[in-house]
Formats: C-alpha cells, structure tokens, sequence
C-alpha cells in the first residue's frame, strides 16, 4: 500500500500511456478513417511521442559531441607529437650549426698559428676553489705529451699536466697553481699571469711606477719555454695601488670563457721546426 500511494501518479500516467498506445494501434488497424476516438488518442500520445523524440535526439547528440571530443582529444595528442618532434629536430639543427660555427672559428684560429696541432673536444670539467681542469679526448695515442699548450678561441686555455693513451688532463690558466709569463701589450711590460676565478687571474710582479690603464690586453710573452710568445690572455679589469705595497695590484679577466669551453687546439709543435 504504500509502494502504491507515492507512486500512485506514476503509475497512472503510465497506464494512461500504454492504454493510448494499445488504442491508437487497434485504431490504426481498424479504423481508417477520421473518426474522433482516433484523434483523441493522438493528442493524448503527442507530448510523450514529442518526449521521447527530445530523448533519442539529446542521446544522438550527446553521441555526436562525445564522438567529436575524442577525434579533437586524439588530433591534439598527434599535434603535440608532432610538435615535440619538430622541437627535437631543430635543436639538433641549432647544435650542428653552433658546433660549425665554433669550429670554423677553431679553424681560423690554427690558421694564425705556425703551429701543428691536435683538435680535442672537452669530456669533463672540474672547476672548485682547489682546483681548475677539464679533460679532452686527445691523449699519447694522438701524439700528446705532458707540457704542451692548449688554446682555444679567442685565447690560451692551459697546459697539459696528465697524459694518458687517449684522454689528457689540462691545467686551466684560472687555476692558483697555473702561472704564465705575461706582457702588458700596450706598454711591453712583462710580469706574471697567475690563476684567482673561474675567469680570473691576477697579474703580478709590476711595480708601482709602471704605466697600467684598465682595458689593457694581456698576452703571453713567450718567456719559459711553455706558451708561444702572442697568445691572448685576458683583459685588465681593475688596477689598484696599495701604500705598504712594492706592486700594483692588478685583477685580470682572461678572454676564454671557460663554462663554454667544448673543443680545444692542443699546440704540438711549431710547423717550421726540423725544417
């Protein structure tokens, strides 16, 4: 009984529904004509036929979007493939156009130097307060020994210091245990370039009466039997002079960029030598 008074509504029209489809289908049968039962049934199915019309047209729709939804959700996923790929694609194009462009600048470097060489790649690199190194692919297999200077554009990078079959340790010119003799270019006043940074040193052993501007470009003398006399090594970047001081203070940015170094000249010999 209960079951039967709250849903006593729907079960009516319900009834109401099926007994308008069992009459309009006898109707439909029998009668052919235009008769007033036939046309009362009909306006009584109308709104649930009209109901059901709005149903199935809602679902076929729905249908519709979720069919569209994927095919765009699909589409997009194939898109971003896509892109990555051509993302992928033009880095490598960008890192083969870089590596040329280092390397012809390697290339025009050798050129000016009357120097055989050996061309490395940097593998690794140990840049602390202790010390400043990088290790290249080149070793005695490739004609390396211990000593020889290695540069790189625009300037001197270090010396070699280990040297095994195929891979090779180079002192870098920042590092406090690296000392080149240097020469002030503008003025021919000779001193010594040592290693304080990751792109600093400092330029030591000129005396206070000795003329030593900012800006002044510092190369290496060629003194010590090490590095060919010419190399680039850095720029004067600050000139102090202290009172209980017999030399100038002078802090050095050399004109290597060491965090970007990738390939290296590793000088051998000079090309005339023997001849």
């Amino acid at each position: 009984m209960f079951f039967f008074r709250n849903y006593k509504s729907l079960i009516l029209v319900t009834l109401i529904f099926i007994f308008a489809l069992i009459m309009l289908s006898y109707n439909v049968k029998y009668d052919k004509g235009e008769g007033i039962f036939r046309k009362i049934v009909l306006e009584a199915v109308a709104p649930f036929q009209s109901f059901s019309h709005f149903i199935v047209k809602s679902v076929d729709d729905s249908w519709e979007r979720y069919v569209t939804l994927v095919g765009l959700v699909e589409k997009n996923k194939q898109l971003a493939k896509t892109i990555h790929e051509l993302k992928a694609e033009l880095l490598i194009y960008k890192e083969g156009y870089l590596e040329a462009k280092r390397l012809r600048t390697l290339l025009a470097l050798r050129e000016s130097l009357d120097y055989a060489f050996v061309a490395a790649r940097v593998i690794a690199k140990k840049q602390t307060a202790l010390s400043k190194t990088i290790v290249i692919d080149k070793g005695s297999f490739d004609g390396l020994k211990t000593g020889m200077p290695v540069v790189a554009p625009p300037g001197l990078v270090g010396r070699l210091i280990n040297v095994s079959w195929n891979v090779s340790k180079v002192l870098l010119i920042t590092d406090e245990n690296s000392n080149v003799d240097a020469i002030l270019y503008r003025t021919r006043v000779q001193g010594i370039f040592s290693g304080a940074g990751l792109h600093e040193g400092k330029l030591k052993y000129i005396t206070k009466n000795q003329d030593v501007i900012r800006g002044d470009t510092i190369i290496s003398s060629g003194m010590g039997g090490v590095f060919p006399k010419g190399l680039l090594i850095g720029q004067v970047k600050n000139v102090e002079k202290q009172d209980k001081e017999l030399f100038l203070k002078i802090d050095v940015t050399t004109f290597v960029d060491f965090s970007k170094l990738e390939e290296v000249l590793v000088l051998v010999s000079e090309e005339n030598e023997g001849k």
